[in-house]
């Protein structure tokens, strides 16, 4: 099996910043890539940024495209998500997660996941 523990939510002021980690534990060797995902209630989860370990491919969300920066470590089995110039409407339950194949921003492609951390941003 896989775990994956996310860390780094919290409550920020809008303008603020994060930083959020995840640790991968268990068989990962082989993975595609990385990514994070958040959910707001009564919305569908979607793909805030990944990493592709080959060729070092990152696409990013339009919505965070300026403010977030995604970066990893393969051989360490994490994955970070810097967050500047966070808004209201950033707060979700941000999530990692392990992909073995498939398109890269689709939940369908991701066989692991994390249990998530909750990140507020007040006005």
């Amino acid at each position: 099996q896989v775990q994956l523990v996310e860390s780094g939510g919290g409550l920020v002021q809008a303008g603020g910043s994060l930083r959020l980690s995840c640790v991968a534990s268990g068989r990962t060797f082989g993975s595609a890539g990385m990514g994070w995902f958040r959910q707001i209630p009564g919305q569908e989860r979607e793909c805030v940024a990944q990493i592709t370990w080959i060729g070092g491919g990152i696409n990013y969300a339009d919505s965070v495209k300026g403010r977030f920066t995604i970066s990893g470590d393969n051989a360490k089995n994490t994955v970070y998500l810097q967050m500047n110039s966070l808004k209201p409407e950033d707060t979700a339950v941000y999530y990692c997660a392990v992909r073995s194949r498939g398109d890269v921003q689709r939940v369908k492609s991701y066989d692991y996941w994390g249990q998530g951390t909750q990140v507020t941003v007040s006005s």
